[in-house]
């Protein structure tokens, strides 16, 4: 389940590096800055971006049609293209009425969660960790709907960027108003019926996970400014979205339930409210947030070696301990915004972001021998390039950036290799 925002767009930092006047560069130092919520806005012609960075982006539209980038812009006009021609999203548009009895209000099913065949009916529904029940994705909920809208808008929106073309940003607006802003179809903003459980719950603070998938729309709504789009009253209009669900993640009981969760779960609450408070203009809540995440998550989440015991419990082990690792990353990324470096961070035993990819980074290509269970160790791996990329850029480290090339050669067509920290000299 890594997915885009770091993801989604990161271009292999070594392959960047091979073509000429590329360069790996400190993530500290020197220009284009992050500037609190105004993002890079100022060095990115107005592109209020917190994570993709305007060099990164620069470099890749320069070298789309070279032999490395060309696969990965060839699937992502396809993906731009097929968005194009495709529908918008709302919340009002499911088959099932949420308890509420308010149809904008999304809802969704925990994905592990399966009738019960002893029981006529299967209710109460029986956890089987690690296994998706497809009646998840079906009309009845919204994350399906919530995932190809933000998917759609992220296309359309880097589509945008790499060909100029207005047809794009035209209908990544539309996408946008129809889920945030439209009276009619808007979805509230709130996860309270979120990751229910037929027989159980109607929500639960597990849900909270499931607007992971705006992380990416956040970028894509800076990447359109632009194109004018999106008129000043729309971008107040999204800017107050996410207010009121930062509002909501700060203030309601499953939310807050969420945040104490020891588990990636706790890491995912602290990098979404990090961003959508950095996009509603919070700054000060983004950096309360980022600057206690070493000794809050990092200490009691990663072991000196490395590991993460929360996450190697699972029955996907491998996939969930880059799944706890991504939100880290989405949060040392969004650091430099607020003035806090995530990625040296060392706990007061060596604990921190680097020993974690120390550890998991001999596994890549050697799956097998990793001495945890998991069903699908290999799509793990593949799942991880942009964290591979991510930290080749912020160490510098050669290391990781070949492993993020080997990743790379399972997947010469991955969108995420668009969009890397790595740039021009």
């Amino acid at each position: 389940m890594v997915r885009s925002v770091i993801g989604g767009v990161a271009l292999c930092a070594s392959l960047l590096a091979s073509v000429p006047g590329l360069a790996l560069a400190d993530p500290v130092g020197g220009a284009p800055v992050c500037r609190a919520s105004d993002g890079y806005a100022a060095d990115f012609g107005g592109r209020r971006t917190f994570r993709w960075k305007p060099r990164g982006l620069a470099a890749a539209k320069a070298d789309r049609d070279s032999p490395a980038l060309a696969p990965a812009y060839k699937a992502l006009i396809a993906r731009a293209d097929q968005a194009l021609a495709g529908p918008v999203y709302s919340v009002v548009d499911k088959s099932r009425v949420p308890p509420s009895g308010d149809k904008h209000d999304y809802i969704s099913m925990g994905p592990y969660w399966w009738p019960d065949p002893a029981r006529p009916n299967g209710e109460p529904y029986v956890r089987r960790d690690g296994e998706v029940n497809p009646e998840r994705d079906t009309n009845a909920f919204d994350a399906s709907r919530m995932e190809r809208m933000s998917a759609a808008v992220e296309a359309l929106s880097l589509a945008y960027y790499f060909t100029d073309d207005p047809r794009y940003a035209t209908k990544a607006a539309a996408l946008l108003r129809v889920w945030f802003l439209d009276p009619a179809t808007r979805m509230n903003p709130s996860m309270t019926y979120a990751q229910g459980v037929p027989g159980r719950t109607p929500g639960r603070a597990e849900g909270v996970l499931d607007t992971y998938r705006l992380l990416r729309v956040v970028e894509s709504i800076g990447v359109l400014a632009p194109s004018k789009v999106l008129t000043a009253a729309d971008q107040k209009g999204l800017e107050r979205w996410f207010a009121d669900y930062v509002q909501w993640m700060r203030t309601a009981p499953t939310a807050l339930e969420e945040r104490a969760a020891k588990n990636n779960h706790g890491i995912w609450y602290d990098a979404q409210l990090a961003t959508f408070a950095l996009f509603a203009r919070q700054p000060d809540l983004a950096k309360a947030v980022i600057a206690v995440a070493g000794p809050g998550r990092i200490d009691p989440q990663i072991q000196p070696d490395g590991k993460l015991p929360e996450e190697l419990a699972r029955t996907k082990a491998l996939h969930y301990s880059y799944f706890a690792l991504e939100p880290l990353v989405g949060l040392a990324e969004l650091g430099p915004c607020v003035g806090v470096d995530l990625w040296r961070y060392k706990g007061p035993k060596g604990q921190g972001i680097r020993v974690a990819f120390d550890y998991l980074s001999p596994f890549v290509g050697d799956e097998a021998a990793f001495p945890y269970k998991d069903l699908k160790p290999q799509e793990a791996t593949r799942e991880a390039l942009p964290l591979y990329d991510a930290a080749a850029w912020a160490y510098g480290d050669a290391g990781f950036a070949a492993k993020a090339d080997q990743i790379a050669k399972t997947e010469p067509a991955a969108i995420s290799r668009l969009t890397a920290p790595a740039y021009r000299k």
